[in-house]
Protein backbone atom coordinates (compact mmCIF):
# COMPACT_ATOMS: atom_id res chain seq x y z
CA UNK A 1 0.00 0.00 0.00
CA UNK A 2 2.71 2.21 0.61
CA UNK A 3 4.19 2.20 -2.88
CA UNK A 4 0.28 3.03 -4.14
CA UNK A 5 0.66 5.75 -2.04
CA UNK A 6 3.62 7.00 -3.28
CA UNK A 7 2.62 6.44 -6.80
CA UNK A 8 -0.44 8.54 -6.14
CA UNK A 9 1.75 11.45 -4.26
CA UNK A 10 4.04 11.53 -7.93
CA UNK A 11 0.73 11.73 -10.09
CA UNK A 12 -0.72 14.60 -8.16
CA UNK A 13 2.64 16.41 -8.19
CA UNK A 14 2.74 15.99 -11.72
CA UNK A 15 -1.17 16.44 -12.62
CA UNK A 16 -0.58 19.80 -10.77
CA UNK A 17 1.06 21.16 -13.49
CA UNK A 18 -0.99 19.91 -16.35
CA UNK A 19 -4.90 21.94 -16.80
CA UNK A 20 -6.79 21.93 -13.77
CA UNK A 21 -10.20 19.99 -14.23
CA UNK A 22 -13.14 20.82 -13.08
CA UNK A 23 -14.48 18.18 -10.91
CA UNK A 24 -17.66 17.43 -9.56
CA UNK A 25 -19.13 15.55 -7.42
CA UNK A 26 -21.37 13.75 -9.93
CA UNK A 27 -18.41 12.98 -12.20
CA UNK A 28 -20.86 12.24 -14.96
CA UNK A 29 -21.52 15.85 -14.67
CA UNK A 30 -18.19 16.85 -15.27
CA UNK A 31 -17.99 18.21 -19.04
CA UNK A 32 -14.31 18.49 -21.05
CA UNK A 33 -15.51 19.81 -24.26
CA UNK A 34 -14.10 22.78 -23.78
CA UNK A 35 -10.96 20.77 -24.80
CA UNK A 36 -11.38 20.36 -28.86
CA UNK A 37 -9.99 23.70 -28.81
CA UNK A 38 -6.76 22.13 -26.57
CA UNK A 39 -3.63 22.33 -29.64
CA UNK A 40 -0.90 21.11 -26.81
CA UNK A 41 0.52 18.01 -26.22
CA UNK A 42 -0.22 17.56 -22.57
CA UNK A 43 -1.31 13.77 -22.15
CA UNK A 44 -3.84 14.38 -19.23
CA UNK A 45 -5.61 16.58 -21.34
CA UNK A 46 -5.56 13.65 -23.47
CA UNK A 47 -6.71 11.86 -21.36
CA UNK A 48 -9.38 13.94 -20.60
CA UNK A 49 -10.69 14.46 -24.24
CA UNK A 50 -9.55 11.48 -26.55
CA UNK A 51 -11.28 12.76 -29.79
CA UNK A 52 -12.22 9.77 -32.26
CA UNK A 53 -14.00 11.97 -35.43
CA UNK A 54 -12.41 14.56 -37.24
CA UNK A 55 -15.05 17.15 -35.84
CA UNK A 56 -13.98 16.03 -32.33
CA UNK A 57 -17.79 15.19 -31.81
CA UNK A 58 -17.09 11.67 -30.96
CA UNK A 59 -14.65 11.29 -27.75
CA UNK A 60 -14.00 9.72 -24.84
CA UNK A 61 -13.21 11.07 -21.72
CA UNK A 62 -11.87 8.94 -18.31
CA UNK A 63 -11.54 9.97 -14.91
CA UNK A 64 -11.01 8.20 -11.69
CA UNK A 65 -10.47 8.41 -7.94
CA UNK A 66 -8.30 6.52 -5.19
CA UNK A 67 -9.03 7.50 -1.63
CA UNK A 68 -7.26 5.58 1.69
CA UNK A 69 -8.56 6.27 4.97
CA UNK A 70 -7.78 5.24 8.39
CA UNK A 71 -9.34 5.12 10.98
CA UNK A 72 -8.98 4.63 15.14
CA UNK A 73 -11.95 4.55 17.19
CA UNK A 74 -11.46 4.26 21.43
CA UNK A 75 -14.64 2.38 22.76
CA UNK A 76 -16.38 1.84 19.37
CA UNK A 77 -20.12 1.84 19.53
CA UNK A 78 -20.04 3.43 23.09
CA UNK A 79 -18.01 0.34 24.38
CA UNK A 80 -20.03 -2.42 22.66
CA UNK A 81 -17.74 -3.42 19.55
CA UNK A 82 -14.82 -5.23 20.49
CA UNK A 83 -11.62 -2.92 21.66
CA UNK A 84 -9.41 -2.43 18.24
CA UNK A 85 -5.78 -0.74 19.40
CA UNK A 86 -4.66 -0.54 15.92
CA UNK A 87 -7.31 1.35 13.92
CA UNK A 88 -8.65 -0.16 10.54
CA UNK A 89 -7.87 1.21 6.56
CA UNK A 90 -10.67 2.00 4.14
CA UNK A 91 -9.72 2.10 0.47
CA UNK A 92 -11.71 2.85 -2.35
CA UNK A 93 -11.16 2.70 -6.45
CA UNK A 94 -13.48 4.52 -8.62
CA UNK A 95 -12.65 4.51 -12.49
CA UNK A 96 -14.97 5.71 -15.43
CA UNK A 97 -15.22 6.07 -19.02
CA UNK A 98 -17.29 9.02 -20.52
CA UNK A 99 -18.52 8.29 -24.12
CA UNK A 100 -20.08 10.94 -25.94
CA UNK A 101 -21.44 10.59 -29.73
CA UNK A 102 -22.28 13.70 -30.98
CA UNK A 103 -24.44 16.12 -29.56
CA UNK A 104 -27.27 14.21 -28.44
CA UNK A 105 -25.70 10.94 -27.21
CA UNK A 106 -23.39 9.66 -24.07
CA UNK A 107 -22.65 6.38 -22.50
CA UNK A 108 -20.92 6.46 -18.92
CA UNK A 109 -19.63 3.48 -17.25
CA UNK A 110 -17.70 3.23 -13.70
CA UNK A 111 -16.44 0.98 -11.85
CA UNK A 112 -16.00 0.83 -7.97
CA UNK A 113 -13.76 -1.15 -5.52
CA UNK A 114 -14.31 -1.12 -1.75
CA UNK A 115 -11.78 -2.77 0.86
CA UNK A 116 -11.48 -2.72 4.27
CA UNK A 117 -8.43 -4.16 6.11
CA UNK A 118 -8.12 -4.37 9.99
CA UNK A 119 -11.30 -4.46 11.01
CA UNK A 120 -12.22 -6.08 14.98
CA UNK A 121 -15.66 -7.59 13.17
CA UNK A 122 -16.63 -8.82 9.80
CA UNK A 123 -16.72 -5.66 7.76
CA UNK A 124 -20.35 -4.86 6.18
CA UNK A 125 -20.55 -4.65 2.22
CA UNK A 126 -20.41 -0.74 2.53
CA UNK A 127 -16.71 -1.34 3.89
CA UNK A 128 -16.23 -4.37 1.83
CA UNK A 129 -17.09 -4.60 -2.02
CA UNK A 130 -13.74 -5.51 -4.12
CA UNK A 131 -15.60 -4.61 -7.13
CA UNK A 132 -18.62 -3.80 -9.06
CA UNK A 133 -20.11 -2.09 -11.67
CA UNK A 134 -21.20 1.27 -9.91
CA UNK A 135 -22.54 2.84 -12.56
CA UNK A 136 -23.71 2.24 -16.39
CA UNK A 137 -26.34 4.52 -18.29
CA UNK A 138 -27.15 5.61 -21.48
CA UNK A 139 -28.34 9.26 -22.52
CA UNK A 140 -30.19 10.88 -24.97
CA UNK A 141 -30.42 15.15 -24.69
CA UNK A 142 -31.53 17.39 -27.24
CA UNK A 143 -32.56 21.07 -26.64
CA UNK A 144 -36.10 22.18 -26.96
CA UNK A 145 -35.13 25.82 -27.92
CA UNK A 146 -32.11 28.29 -27.35
CA UNK A 147 -32.66 28.10 -23.48
CA UNK A 148 -34.30 24.89 -22.75
CA UNK A 149 -33.25 21.36 -22.94
CA UNK A 150 -34.51 17.62 -22.04
CA UNK A 151 -32.03 14.84 -21.14
CA UNK A 152 -33.70 11.55 -20.96
CA UNK A 153 -30.99 9.05 -18.72
CA UNK A 154 -31.64 5.24 -18.71
CA UNK A 155 -29.56 2.76 -16.12
CA UNK A 156 -27.77 2.02 -12.84
CA UNK A 157 -26.47 5.77 -11.97
CA UNK A 158 -25.60 8.30 -8.53
CA UNK A 159 -28.77 10.38 -7.61
CA UNK A 160 -28.18 13.61 -5.21
CA UNK A 161 -30.72 16.08 -4.67
CA UNK A 162 -30.81 19.71 -2.43
CA UNK A 163 -28.38 19.13 0.62
CA UNK A 164 -28.20 15.74 0.62
CA UNK A 165 -30.37 15.18 3.71
CA UNK A 166 -32.15 12.45 1.82
CA UNK A 167 -30.86 11.73 -1.34
CA UNK A 168 -26.82 11.62 -1.83
CA UNK A 169 -24.03 9.51 -2.85
CA UNK A 170 -22.81 8.70 0.13
CA UNK A 171 -19.72 10.17 -0.16
CA UNK A 172 -18.25 9.48 3.37
CA UNK A 173 -18.87 5.85 3.76
CA UNK A 174 -16.35 3.57 1.73
CA UNK A 175 -19.10 2.04 -1.16
CA UNK A 176 -20.75 5.04 -2.90
CA UNK A 177 -24.68 4.06 -3.49
CA UNK A 178 -26.31 3.76 -6.80
CA UNK A 179 -30.00 3.24 -8.15
CA UNK A 180 -31.10 1.71 -11.37
CA UNK A 181 -33.20 4.20 -12.80
CA UNK A 182 -34.86 5.69 -15.75
CA UNK A 183 -34.61 9.77 -15.26
CA UNK A 184 -36.08 12.86 -17.64
CA UNK A 185 -34.08 16.04 -16.56
CA UNK A 186 -35.82 19.14 -18.06
CA UNK A 187 -33.39 22.52 -17.67
CA UNK A 188 -33.41 25.96 -18.45
CA UNK A 189 -31.32 29.34 -17.08
CA UNK A 190 -33.42 29.31 -13.41
CA UNK A 191 -35.60 25.86 -13.55
CA UNK A 192 -34.75 22.50 -13.66
CA UNK A 193 -37.56 19.74 -13.12
CA UNK A 194 -35.98 15.75 -12.64
CA UNK A 195 -38.65 12.90 -12.58
CA UNK A 196 -37.22 9.46 -12.05
CA UNK A 197 -38.13 5.79 -11.12
CA UNK A 198 -35.49 3.70 -9.61
CA UNK A 199 -34.57 0.90 -7.85
CA UNK A 200 -32.06 0.79 -5.16
CA UNK A 201 -28.84 -1.33 -5.41
CA UNK A 202 -28.09 -2.86 -2.43
CA UNK A 203 -24.17 -3.16 -1.89
CA UNK A 204 -23.07 -6.91 -1.97
CA UNK A 205 -19.49 -8.59 -0.65
CA UNK A 206 -18.41 -10.36 -3.90
CA UNK A 207 -17.42 -9.49 -7.38
CA UNK A 208 -19.33 -7.90 -10.22
CA UNK A 209 -22.76 -8.60 -7.33
CA UNK A 210 -24.31 -5.64 -6.91
CA UNK A 211 -27.09 -7.06 -9.04
CA UNK A 212 -30.52 -5.47 -9.99
CA UNK A 213 -32.89 -5.54 -6.86
CA UNK A 214 -36.39 -5.11 -5.93
CA UNK A 215 -36.58 -5.10 -2.41
CA UNK A 216 -36.26 -1.07 -3.07
CA UNK A 217 -38.62 1.58 -5.30
CA UNK A 218 -37.92 5.22 -4.94
CA UNK A 219 -39.40 7.39 -7.69
CA UNK A 220 -40.02 11.39 -7.45
CA UNK A 221 -40.17 14.79 -9.04
CA UNK A 222 -37.70 17.27 -7.68
CA UNK A 223 -37.34 21.16 -9.04
CA UNK A 224 -35.16 23.24 -8.42
CA UNK A 225 -35.62 27.28 -9.34
CA UNK A 226 -33.41 29.81 -9.23
CA UNK A 227 -33.34 33.97 -8.75
CA UNK A 228 -36.42 33.98 -7.44
CA UNK A 229 -37.22 37.49 -5.65
CA UNK A 230 -36.25 37.55 -2.28
CA UNK A 231 -35.76 34.10 -1.32
CA UNK A 232 -32.67 33.34 -3.62
CA UNK A 233 -33.93 30.16 -3.90
CA UNK A 234 -36.00 27.32 -4.09
CA UNK A 235 -36.38 23.56 -4.25
CA UNK A 236 -39.84 21.80 -4.29
CA UNK A 237 -39.92 18.48 -4.03
CA UNK A 238 -41.86 14.63 -3.89
CA UNK A 239 -40.39 11.49 -3.04
CA UNK A 240 -41.94 8.41 -2.67
CA UNK A 241 -40.78 4.96 -1.65
CA UNK A 242 -41.91 1.19 -1.47
CA UNK A 243 -39.73 -1.55 1.23
CA UNK A 244 -40.47 -4.80 1.31
CA UNK A 245 -39.06 -5.01 4.92
CA UNK A 246 -38.57 -2.20 6.77
CA UNK A 247 -38.16 -1.91 10.51
CA UNK A 248 -38.99 0.72 13.33
CA UNK A 249 -38.93 0.28 17.26
CA UNK A 250 -42.72 0.84 16.30
CA UNK A 251 -42.52 -2.64 14.40
CA UNK A 252 -41.47 -3.95 10.91
CA UNK A 253 -43.23 -5.01 7.40
CA UNK A 254 -43.69 -3.45 3.99
CA UNK A 255 -43.12 0.41 4.00
CA UNK A 256 -44.93 2.68 1.07
CA UNK A 257 -43.79 6.24 2.50
CA UNK A 258 -44.80 9.37 0.67
CA UNK A 259 -42.63 12.74 1.18
CA UNK A 260 -43.58 16.36 0.66
CA UNK A 261 -41.10 19.20 1.08
CA UNK A 262 -39.62 22.53 0.12
CA UNK A 263 -36.11 23.97 0.62
CA UNK A 264 -34.82 27.46 0.64
CA UNK A 265 -31.19 28.22 0.02
CA UNK A 266 -28.37 31.03 -0.42
CA UNK A 267 -24.62 31.54 -0.36
CA UNK A 268 -23.40 34.78 -0.77
CA UNK A 269 -20.22 36.05 -0.19
CA UNK A 270 -21.37 37.22 3.38
CA UNK A 271 -24.49 35.06 4.51
CA UNK A 272 -25.30 31.63 3.54
CA UNK A 273 -29.34 29.64 4.42
CA UNK A 274 -30.16 26.38 4.23
CA UNK A 275 -34.00 26.20 5.72
CA UNK A 276 -35.75 22.71 4.73
CA UNK A 277 -38.65 21.26 5.91
CA UNK A 278 -40.97 18.02 4.73
CA UNK A 279 -43.57 16.14 5.60
CA UNK A 280 -43.82 12.30 5.27
CA UNK A 281 -47.43 10.10 4.80
CA UNK A 282 -48.14 6.48 4.10
CA UNK A 283 -48.21 3.10 5.79
CA UNK A 284 -45.93 0.48 7.74
CA UNK A 285 -47.99 -2.99 7.34
CA UNK A 286 -51.47 -1.66 9.51
CA UNK A 287 -49.57 1.42 11.06
CA UNK A 288 -50.51 4.85 9.08
CA UNK A 289 -47.37 7.30 8.85
CA UNK A 290 -47.29 10.68 10.19
CA UNK A 291 -43.31 11.87 10.59
CA UNK A 292 -41.54 15.32 9.56
CA UNK A 293 -38.67 17.03 10.29
CA UNK A 294 -37.39 20.85 10.00
CA UNK A 295 -33.71 22.21 9.36
CA UNK A 296 -32.00 25.30 9.56
CA UNK A 297 -28.41 25.75 8.49
CA UNK A 298 -27.41 29.39 9.11
CA UNK A 299 -23.27 31.19 8.92
CA UNK A 300 -21.65 34.47 8.05
CA UNK A 301 -18.62 34.48 6.31
CA UNK A 302 -16.31 37.27 7.64
CA UNK A 303 -15.17 37.02 3.62
CA UNK A 304 -12.98 40.11 3.58
CA UNK A 305 -10.98 38.92 6.63
CA UNK A 306 -7.12 37.62 6.18
CA UNK A 307 -8.80 33.77 7.41
CA UNK A 308 -12.32 34.42 6.37
CA UNK A 309 -13.82 33.11 9.41
CA UNK A 310 -16.93 31.66 9.06
CA UNK A 311 -19.54 30.78 11.95
CA UNK A 312 -22.63 29.19 11.74
CA UNK A 313 -25.41 27.59 13.48
CA UNK A 314 -27.04 23.85 12.29
CA UNK A 315 -30.22 22.19 14.16
CA UNK A 316 -32.30 19.55 13.34
CA UNK A 317 -35.76 18.26 14.72
CA UNK A 318 -36.63 15.10 13.19
CA UNK A 319 -39.92 13.17 14.18
CA UNK A 320 -40.10 10.28 16.83
CA UNK A 321 -42.82 7.60 17.75
CA UNK A 322 -45.08 8.87 19.75
CA UNK A 323 -46.92 5.67 21.07
CA UNK A 324 -46.06 1.72 19.88
CA UNK A 325 -49.83 0.83 20.74
CA UNK A 326 -51.75 3.19 18.37
CA UNK A 327 -51.14 1.84 15.09
CA UNK A 328 -49.50 5.33 13.72
CA UNK A 329 -45.61 5.46 13.35
CA UNK A 330 -44.37 8.97 13.66
CA UNK A 331 -40.79 7.74 12.83
CA UNK A 332 -39.53 9.80 10.46
CA UNK A 333 -37.31 8.05 7.12
CA UNK A 334 -34.33 10.07 5.91
CA UNK A 335 -34.07 7.99 2.71
CA UNK A 336 -30.47 7.93 1.45
CA UNK A 337 -28.71 10.48 2.91
CA UNK A 338 -25.23 11.16 3.27
CA UNK A 339 -23.68 8.24 5.42
CA UNK A 340 -21.16 11.22 7.69
CA UNK A 341 -24.96 13.09 8.91
CA UNK A 342 -23.14 14.57 12.14
CA UNK A 343 -19.53 14.48 10.91
CA UNK A 344 -17.31 11.28 10.03
CA UNK A 345 -17.33 9.60 13.36
CA UNK A 346 -21.39 8.74 11.82
CA UNK A 347 -22.41 7.97 15.15
CA UNK A 348 -26.35 8.70 14.91
CA UNK A 349 -28.37 9.04 11.91
CA UNK A 350 -31.42 11.39 11.27
CA UNK A 351 -33.96 9.54 12.68
CA UNK A 352 -35.94 10.66 16.37
CA UNK A 353 -33.54 13.15 16.98
CA UNK A 354 -33.35 17.07 17.78
CA UNK A 355 -29.38 18.32 17.57
CA UNK A 356 -28.09 21.97 17.96
CA UNK A 357 -24.78 22.42 16.39
CA UNK A 358 -22.43 25.62 16.17
CA UNK A 359 -19.33 25.29 13.96
CA UNK A 360 -16.42 28.20 13.37
CA UNK A 361 -14.46 27.84 10.22
CA UNK A 362 -11.15 29.37 8.84
CA UNK A 363 -8.82 29.46 5.76
CA UNK A 364 -5.47 29.50 7.02
CA UNK A 365 -4.37 29.68 3.68
CA UNK A 366 -6.20 29.24 0.24
CA UNK A 367 -5.03 25.52 0.74
CA UNK A 368 -5.37 25.26 3.99
CA UNK A 369 -8.72 24.79 6.16
CA UNK A 370 -9.73 24.37 9.98
CA UNK A 371 -12.92 23.76 11.34
CA UNK A 372 -14.39 23.27 14.49
CA UNK A 373 -18.02 21.99 15.49
CA UNK A 374 -20.42 20.95 18.72
CA UNK A 375 -23.14 19.13 18.31
CA UNK A 376 -25.65 18.21 21.38
CA UNK A 377 -28.28 15.53 20.57
CA UNK A 378 -31.54 14.87 22.00
CA UNK A 379 -33.88 11.94 21.20
CA UNK A 380 -37.22 13.71 20.02
CA UNK A 381 -39.48 10.97 21.78
CA UNK A 382 -38.43 9.44 24.90
CA UNK A 383 -40.99 6.47 23.35
CA UNK A 384 -38.72 5.84 20.10
CA UNK A 385 -35.13 4.51 19.89
CA UNK A 386 -31.50 5.60 19.05
CA UNK A 387 -31.14 4.78 15.06
CA UNK A 388 -27.89 4.55 12.83
CA UNK A 389 -27.33 6.22 9.43
CA UNK A 390 -28.63 3.06 8.02
CA UNK A 391 -31.32 2.90 9.92
CA UNK A 392 -30.49 -0.17 12.17
CA UNK A 393 -32.05 0.49 15.37
CA UNK A 394 -29.17 0.72 17.79
CA UNK A 395 -31.27 0.83 21.16
CA UNK A 396 -35.15 0.73 21.64
CA UNK A 397 -37.50 3.30 23.33
CA UNK A 398 -36.90 3.09 27.12
CA UNK A 399 -39.94 4.78 28.92
CA UNK A 400 -39.22 7.05 31.43
CA UNK A 401 -35.32 7.27 30.58
CA UNK A 402 -33.79 10.31 29.63
CA UNK A 403 -34.02 12.05 25.75
CA UNK A 404 -29.97 13.28 26.41
CA UNK A 405 -28.14 11.22 23.81
CA UNK A 406 -25.01 13.13 24.17
CA UNK A 407 -22.74 15.93 23.21
CA UNK A 408 -20.34 16.06 20.20
CA UNK A 409 -17.13 17.82 19.18
CA UNK A 410 -14.84 17.58 15.97
CA UNK A 411 -12.75 19.35 14.45
CA UNK A 412 -10.85 18.93 10.82
CA UNK A 413 -7.76 20.10 9.64
CA UNK A 414 -8.08 19.99 5.35
CA UNK A 415 -5.18 20.66 3.13
CA UNK A 416 -5.64 20.94 -0.63
CA UNK A 417 -2.46 21.42 -2.45
CA UNK A 418 -3.99 21.51 -5.55
CA UNK A 419 -6.99 20.42 -7.36
CA UNK A 420 -6.01 16.84 -7.92
CA UNK A 421 -4.58 15.64 -4.08
CA UNK A 422 -6.29 16.67 -0.88
CA UNK A 423 -5.70 15.66 2.84
CA UNK A 424 -7.75 15.62 5.76
CA UNK A 425 -7.52 15.14 9.49
CA UNK A 426 -10.02 14.76 11.86
CA UNK A 427 -11.10 13.95 15.37
CA UNK A 428 -14.29 13.53 17.14
CA UNK A 429 -15.32 13.29 20.91
CA UNK A 430 -18.55 11.94 21.83
CA UNK A 431 -19.58 12.26 25.52
CA UNK A 432 -22.41 10.17 26.79
CA UNK A 433 -25.32 11.34 28.42
CA UNK A 434 -27.98 9.33 30.68
CA UNK A 435 -29.66 7.69 28.19
CA UNK A 436 -26.83 5.87 26.10
CA UNK A 437 -25.63 5.19 30.23
CA UNK A 438 -29.07 3.47 30.26
CA UNK A 439 -29.12 1.83 27.36
CA UNK A 440 -26.11 0.26 27.32
CA UNK A 441 -22.51 0.47 28.39
CA UNK A 442 -22.72 4.76 27.64
CA UNK A 443 -18.59 4.87 27.40
CA UNK A 444 -17.46 7.93 25.87
CA UNK A 445 -16.19 7.89 22.25
CA UNK A 446 -13.20 8.93 20.89
CA UNK A 447 -12.33 9.00 17.28
CA UNK A 448 -9.72 9.84 14.63
CA UNK A 449 -9.82 9.64 10.77
CA UNK A 450 -6.90 10.39 8.35
CA UNK A 451 -7.93 10.83 4.47
CA UNK A 452 -6.26 10.77 1.31
CA UNK A 453 -8.11 11.80 -2.16
CA UNK A 454 -6.34 11.73 -5.65
CA UNK A 455 -8.99 12.78 -8.37
CA UNK A 456 -8.24 12.61 -11.98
Amino acid sequence: MKTIIILCFMLAAHLAMAQESPFKQLRYDENYSYLARDTSTNWYNKVKFSPLSTDKSIYFSFGGEVRYQYFYFKNQDWGEAPEDNDGFILSRYLGHVDFHAGRHFRTFVQLQSSLADGQAETPSPVDQNPLDLHQAFIEYSTPLNDKAHITLRVGRQELSYGSQRLVAVREAPNNRQSFDAAKIVYANKNTRLDFFYAHYVPAKSNIFDDGFSDATQFWGVYGVFNEVPLIKNIDLYYLGIHKKVAIYNDGKGAETRHSIGARVWANTPTWQYDLEGLYQFGDLEQSNISAWTMSANVSYTFFRSKLKPQIGLKTEAISGDKNTADNRLNTFNPLFPKGAYFGLAALIGPYNLMDIHPYVQLNLTKKLLIAVDYDMFWRMNRNDGLYAVNGKLIYPSMVGSSKHIGKQLGGALEYSPNIHLSFKQEITWFSARDYLKTAGPGKDILMTGSTITLKF
